[in-house]
């Protein structure tokens, strides 16, 4: 009997001797299975499909499929880092982005990938998020083509296709910033550093050395409202001056924390504004749709440790099992008092 071992693309088979009872139950994996795994898309652009796609088809995909968690212009910080933004023409000239050398510059997707077939295979493997493999081979050509044109490196009326994606691999911006001259490219290789593994008092748990007085942390006020109240950059909670630290979100059915700590510690606020949408509806939405129904309590509770899709989109919410019972139980009251922060 002959077993496949399939490991990503890759399959191999391995002669057992087996009983009689089990002849034919192995076989060699067929050459449409190793199809279906095999889609990734090399640098040579080895796998990638036939297929175009406009910049103008692109944008209306965008709008529809991508601009939710990336933003109109792809340069949004809302709920995923930006895409787009902090290179020039000259990047796209040198193949170098300078903003990469200087401190403090935000790292964009465009900024750092080198190759054009990184973006194509990533969008073509997981996007969007909520529906990954779901784009046709010419819907990623059409948002790959309206990225690029946000990025400046292809015009407004180009068309995208797998005969030039190789010119436009020659105006991506960082193509020059990728290296093979260091120890990890090959399997000997001579590696970058020279530290040993820690093999004693490994278990030891590290020290604070040193940390703001209370009297000094709001010296500036509370942190935490001075920057978005979702996404992927936060202040961190500080308090006024003369004030109280916020209390933090407690870990037992007791005595659970204030509403907003809670949504901020199990990550709400990055789908959830409190005044407006992000990638749902803002709290003070939800709670003026289900304002003064008699049930909202059990049907928030369900919503919010089930998960769910359908009332506000097609994008779903996933289940919140990491919350206690009384967590849930501030949360549902204030909602139904009218999510005031």
């Amino acid at each position: 009997m002959r077993l496949p071992i399939v490991f990503g693309c890759f399959a191999a088979a391995v002669t057992l001797t087996a009983q009689a009872d089990y002849a034919g139950v192995g076989r060699d994996a067929t050459p449409a299975e190793v199809a279906a795994w095999d889609i990734d898309v090399r640098p040579d652009f080895l796998g990638l499909p036939p297929g175009s796609g406009s910049v103008e088809d692109g944008e209306e995909l965008w709008i529809e499929k991508c601009s939710s968690c990336h933003g109109d212009f792809g340069d949004a910080n809302h709920v995923f880092p930006p895409l787009i933004g902090n290179t020039t023409t000259e990047d796209i000239e040198t193949g170098h982005v300078a903003s990469l050398k200087k401190g403090g510059a935000v790292r964009t997707t465009i900024a750092k990938v080198s190759t054009v077939s990184t973006l194509w295979d990533f969008i073509n493997r997981a996007m969007p998020w909520n529906a990954p493999k779901s784009l046709s081979t010419d819907q990623v050509y059409a948002i790959l083509a309206y990225l690029l044109n946000l990025a400046e490196i292809v015009p407004n009326d180009y068309v995208l296709s797998n005969e030039n994606i190789a010119e436009v691999q020659q105006r991506m911006p960082n193509r020059n910033g990728m290296t093979r001259d260091h120890g990890m490219w090959t399997i000997d290789g001579k590696p970058d550093t020279h530290n040993t593994a820690c093999m004693k008092n490994c278990k030891k748990e590290a020290t604070i050395l040193s940390s703001l007085p209370d009297y000094a942390r709001g010296a500036n006020g509370d942190l935490s409202k001075q920057n978005r109240e979702y996404g992927p950059v936060r202040g961190v909670p500080t308090p006024e001056p003369g004030a109280a630290a916020p209390a933090a979100a407690a870990t037992d059915d007791k005595t659970p924390g204030p509403p907003t700590a809670i949504l901020a510690a199990n990550g709400c606020t990055g789908c959830h504004g409190m005044d407006q949408k992000v990638v749902g509806p803002a709290f003070s939405h939800v709670a003026e749709k289900y304002h003064g129904q008699a049930d909202i309590v059990s049907r928030l509770s369900g919503r919010i440790r089930n998960g769910g899709s359908g009332s506000w989109g097609s994008i779903p919410m996933p289940p919140q099992p990491q919350l206690t019972d009384a967590e849930i139980q501030t949360i549902v009251e204030w909602l139904a008092a009218g999510a005031k922060h």
